[in-house]
């Protein structure tokens, strides 16, 4: 048994203003008892989702020698989370930090693209690498959108049927992860529900969720927080995905409350204690 708190290394851009990658993922896995040691690939002012012209510096040169010291201190991790990179460079980085500390769960959010298009700046090339780090980790967290870039499928053009769901995230797992959840999907049943897998127990699951007609940016980046925590917690996977879910409803619904400009982020300032409080958790159901 530890005697301190779980460690994750965080490796992830720094957004100033918006509410998004490191300045929620700090917060986040703190309250949860978790002690987060971020390794920033990159600083901007704001995010990129409409705050006009971004400020950016690029910190690819210092992710390798952050790696060295942290292995020369001969640091224990339990986590190695990743998030958007921004270039081959710090992909072929963070392929580094998981051969580091290969006992540690890796994690990967593949943030490539949402509402069925890729970013910008994910050429081929860079889908295709990332493809390529995502097959090297434990647990995966794509939206639909970036599932589908990973298995090179085009976007679904309705939503999904069970059947359909489970082959997505079966092929997802087979191409490395025993792990894979996917955010945001519309099923065919009229729900919009996040899903999940887990190969070795051969079982695939299901968390519901109350729609809001609003999109903030953030969103990701905070449910794959709070399922890292809860795993390194000893939740299991369909606890840890109603936990991300439930949380992610509160902070959704209580900034929709407050007509807040979406561009903004989610309120969490106003729930992250929640977090820090037991629950019963029992909307999660087999797929």
């Amino acid at each position: 048994m530890l005697q301190r708190p779980p460690r994750v290394i965080a490796i992830h851009d720094l957004s100033g203003f918006g509410r998004c990658s490191l300045s929620v993922i700090l917060p986040t896995l703190s309250v949860m008892g978790v002690q987060v040691c971020p390794v920033v690939t990159g600083v901007l002012s704001t995010h990129t989702g409409g705050l006009g012209e971004v400020v950016f510096r690029d910190l690819t040169d210092y992710m390798e020698p952050a790696l060295d010291h942290y292995r020369r201190l001969n640091l224990e991790f339990e986590c190695v989370y990743s998030g958007w990179m921004g270039s081959a460079e710090q992909i072929e980085s963070c392929l580094d930090y998981f051969k580091s500390w290969p006992d540690a769960l890796a994690v990967v959010d593949p943030v490539m693209g949402d509402h069925g298009k890729p970013y910008q700046t994910y050429t081929p090339d860079m889908c295709q690498r990332m493809a390529s780090l995502a097959a090297a980790a434990d647990l995966i967290t794509p939206n639909l959108t970036e599932a589908s870039i990973l298995l090179g499928e085009p976007y679904p053009a309705a939503p999904l049927r069970q059947f359909e769901a489970k082959r997505m995230l079966a092929r997802l797992s087979e191409k490395g992860p025993r792990l894979v959840t996917i955010t945001g999907v519309e099923m065919a049943d009229g729900h919009v529900s996040n899903l999940g897998y887990d190969r070795d127990r051969g079982e695939y699951w299901r968390v519901d969720c109350n729609y809001v007609p609003a999109s903030y940016p953030g969103t990701g980046d905070l449910f794959a927080s709070v399922l890292v925590g809860a795993l390194l917690r000893g939740d299991s996977l369909p606890m840890a995905i109603e936990r991300a879910s439930r949380f992610l409803e509160i902070a959704v619904r209580t900034t929709f409350s407050y007509g807040s400009d979406t561009r903004y982020g989610v309120m969490l300032e106003s729930c992250l204690s929640w977090l820090g409080q037991e629950h019963t958790l029992d909307r999660y159901r087999l797929l």
